[in-house]
Formats: structure tokens, sequence, C-alpha cells
């Protein structure tokens, strides 16, 4: 058997051998067939440990992401229940459930999509709700039927109750939703590609081809040379000829990757929409309050007068009832911790950095093998025959370039079909992706709408272009009575304006004269 050494006397006649060069050789029929299964593991081995960390790398990316979208949606939940219970009290008890199932709905669309929850009609129902609701409290003085409710709630854009806060939001979230379960989905979607590519088994000619190139030399008593980096380029090109036709579809996903990962560090972070999420939606609620009396005027002008409630006792003030409740700005300290204990940016930084250096992993795999103390380095090398120069070319990537390769037979006309469907795989994706970096679901599509610059408020809370003029729903009288109200100044510290401490106040009078007719 080979030893390590020169088999002088070990030789045979090489005649009936199938692989390596005739004459005398150190083996046998058998042994080449031996050999060509240890050959076959030989190649296969490098391709493996390249692909596992690949598939290692983004497994745990993947899971370092969605483990922090996840947490801040917690976090998210956490602090607005405990701002909402130190700012509205007992209100925002009777109608915690509504916040609750928001966040609920929130999570659902990210671990299942727009199958699960069509994210504009939740958002939507979310405000018409939170309108019917934040209506009976300032409106307590009158009953309303469910049909009263329905004709409130079906015209909830046009009352523009809470400001411009709810189509910035929907635009925000919308953007940072998509994009974040995109851009998961692509990280889920890395490793089951790769798996599925480096288990394609090598063909017979390429067992052939790698058997000759490895074990041949131990055949003639050279057990120490090591084959020209040419003439393993070729052999490996052949090998590996369907996975480099993965290449270009790889890539283009890899840059729409790298396109949405931009996006999440800039104008679709997710972490930037969640984590103040609880102050926008009590600056929507403030909004409410300060123009309750407007709203309510739209709504009794195009729903009609409601019917005075006859066990609300008109006669008492807000002094009679003793309610001092404040608004109580929220700490930032009292935030929870970062997500995971790290950051979106931070995360998105490390990721890049993978997802760049992975770029052309399927086209250079055989300069990869074909590297180190695989190969020998000049003329001192096995070319296939003897010790000598590699004479021939070294032949491109690809399926179609293996018509001319010297070394390996391939049947250009036969693509593998699992490479095949993986890169039609990698199409739809890199399709899903590029949706999101627009902002859109490829299954639920909505209008990529620009926000508007600077920090002032539109007072709209739609922005459908039938909003964009007079309302067209409710009709106005020829002398309307317009209320008067006092420019509102906010305490940036602070979050709210004292206008909107006293509305707070009559809501909480309201609540208090409600409670106990609704038990």
């Amino acid at each position: 058997m080979v030893n390590g050494s020169h088999c002088t006397a070990w030789c045979v006649t090489g005649a009936s051998l199938k692989v390596c060069p005739q004459g005398f050789s150190c083996c046998t029929v058998e042994m080449e067939d031996k050999l060509s299964q240890q050959s076959h593991a030989e190649i296969k081995a490098p391709v493996f440990r390249l692909s596992t960390n690949l598939q290692s790398t983004f497994k745990q990316r993947h899971d370092h992401f969605d483990k922090f979208f996840r947490e801040l949606l917690k976090n998210s939940e956490v602090s607005l229940h405990n701002m909402f219970l130190r700012t509205y009290g007992m209100m925002y008890m009777e109608n915690a459930e509504l916040f609750k199932n928001f966040f609920v709905s929130l999570t659902r669309y990210y671990t299942s999509g727009s199958s699960a929850v069509n994210l504009s009609s939740m958002l939507s129902d979310f405000w018409a709700d939170l309108l019917e609701r934040m209506f009976r409290l300032v409106n307590v003085q009158f009953e309303f039927n469910d049909t009263y409710m329905e004709c409130v709630s079906r015209h909830t854009d046009q009352l523009q109750p809470f400001g411009d806060v709810p189509r910035k939001l929907r635009i925000q979230i919308t953007r940072a939703f998509v994009a974040a379960r995109t851009f998961v989905r692509g990280l889920s979607l890395m490793p089951d590609v790769v798996n599925k590519v480096s288990t394609v088994s090598a063909s017979p000619s390429c067992v052939r081809a790698a058997m000759k190139m490895l074990y041949c030399p131990y055949c003639s008593g050279q057990v120490a040379l090591k084959p020209c980096q040419n003439y393993c380029l070729n052999v490996m090109r052949g090998c590996l000829a369907n996975q480099a036709d993965l290449d270009t579809e790889w890539n283009n996903f890899l840059d729409a990757m790298l396109g949405l990962a931009e996006r999440l560090e800039g104008p679709f972070n997710f972490e930037s929409v969640m984590d103040p999420i609880d102050v926008k939606i009590s600056e929507a609620i403030m909004n409410m309050q300060e123009n309750s009396m407007q709203v309510s005027q739209k709504v009794f002008q195009g729903c009609g007068t409601p019917k005075p409630n006859v066990a609300f006792r008109s006669t008492r003030s807000v002094r009679e009832t003793g309610f001092t409740g404040r608004f109580r700005p929220y700490s930032p300290e009292a935030r929870p911790t970062t997500a995971a204990g790290t950051s979106l940016d931070r995360l998105t930084v490390e990721v890049k950095k993978k997802l760049k250096h992975a770029k052309k992993f399927w086209s250079t795999l055989p300069e990869t093998v074909c590297a180190g103390e695989r190969i020998a380095p000049g003329d001192e090398c096995w070319n296939g025959t003897a010790k000598s120069r590699y004479q021939s070319d070294v032949i491109g990537n690809g399926l179609a370039n293996q018509v001319s390769n010297p070394d390996v037979e391939v049947d250009i006309t036969k693509p593998d079909v699992v490479i095949r469907s993986q890169i039609a795989v990698l199409k739809d994706m890199t399709s899903r992706l590029k949706a999101a970096h627009s902002g859109n679901d490829n299954e639920n599509s909505f209008d990529n709408e620009e926000e508007p610059s600077g920090d002032g408020e539109s007072g709209s809370g739609c922005d459908s272009p039938s909003c964009s003029g007079d309302d067209i729903y409710f009709s106005t009288p020829l002398n309307p009575v317009t209320p008067q109200l006092n420019p509102v100044h906010r305490d940036k510290s602070a979050g709210v304006s004292s206008q909107g401490s006293m509305a707070l106040a009559l809501c909480g009078l309201a609540l208090a004269l409600l409670v106990p007719h609704l038990r």
C-alpha cells in the first residue's frame, strides 16, 4: 500500500487503470475505486467547512436581529403601560386592552406578515376605537347609541381629532415594520440557501477528476507531490460550475440586503419609531383633548345632536368633584434598557460587514479551495500526468464556460435542479427586499408617502386626496359656531401644555361621572 515513500517494490502494470496514467503504478483498479471515494470527501470537506461557517455567521446575525426587534416591541409596550398608568391613571386602566391589542397586532405582523394582520387597517381601527372611547368621555352629558358611534368612527380621518400623529405614525410604522420583517426574513433565508446548495452531490466526472488530481501522484510513488494551482482551479471550477451560476443572484440579493440595512440605519429605523411610540400616542391623545370642542361640534353637525344623558348631573363643577389630576411627564431614565443589550445601529454596522464579505462567495470557492498547502506553486507540481508545468488555460466560472474545460467533463445542457430552484428563491427575496426599500410590502403594498419636513403640525389626521380641502361629509351651516381656542404653547421638557392638563382634568371628571353608570 502507499505509505508515504516510493513504491518501486509494489509497482504493478497500470494498463487497466481507469483514471491514473498508464504504465507502472502502485495502484490497482480496486485501489482507484477506494481513492475515488476518498477524493469525493476531500473536495467536499473544504466546501462544507466554508459553507458551514457562512451558515453559522448569518444564523447568528438573524437571531440577534430577531431577538432585538422582539424585545424592542415588548419594551415599548411596557414603557407605554408605565407612562400611561402614571399619566392617565384609572382612565388608562379602563381602556388598557385597546393598547395591549395594538401591540399584539404589531407583534403578529412582525412574525407573520400581512397574511395575519393588515397593518393599514389595524392602525385605522386603532385610531377609530380610541376616538370613540375619548369622544364618549369628553361628551359624558350625552347618550350615544351604536349607530351614532359608527357614524363617528366612519369619519375619523375627516374629523382630524388627533392632529398629524396618525398619518405620521402610519408612514413610520409601516416603513419600519416592513423593513425590519423583510430584513430578518432575508437573514433567515441565507443559511437555508447555503445549506441546500452546499449539499449538492459531485458528478461522477468531477469525482474522477478530483481523484486524478489528488491521488494519482500517490500511485506513481510521488506521495508529497501536490497539484499545480491552475490545474486545481480548472478541476474545482468544473466541479463547482453549477454553484458558480448562483453567484449573480446571490450578489444581487446581498446588494438588496445592504440597501435595506442602510434604510434601517436611516429613515426606516425600527428603534427610532418604537422607542418613543408612547410619547407619540400620548401626543395624539392630548391633541384630541385640546380640540374636543371642535371635534364634537363637527360630529353634532354631521351625525346629529345626541340625546342628553339624564343621569348626568350638569350642576356639578370641576371644583366640586375635587379632581386634581395633572399630567406628569414621563422621565426618560425610567424607560427600559436597550433591547437585547445592543442598538439597531450597532447590529446594522456589524451585519453590513458580514454581507459585504459574503459577496462572490460561490464564484470564489475554487480560489479559496485551491490555495495554501493544498497546491504547489511554480513548476514543481502535479499537472495531471507528471511533475511539470500545467500548460492549459484556466477556464471561467459557471456552467457555460465548462464546454472547454480540459480536466472535467461537464454536461452544460443539464443545470442542477436544486441550484436553479435556489436562484429562483433568491430572485423572489431580492424583489421583496427592493419593495421594502421603497416602504412597500409585496403582499400588502402601501402608498410611499414622503413625510413633511419640519416639526409643524398640519392638524390633519387624514392623508387621502379627499382630505386636502373641506370636509366632504359634514355639512357646514351658513353661520357656523366655531369655538375660539387659544394657541397652545407646549413645554418641550414636559411634552404637554397647561391647557392639555386642564383638558385632562375635564376628561378625568367625565370618566369619574361616567364609570358608575357603566357598571
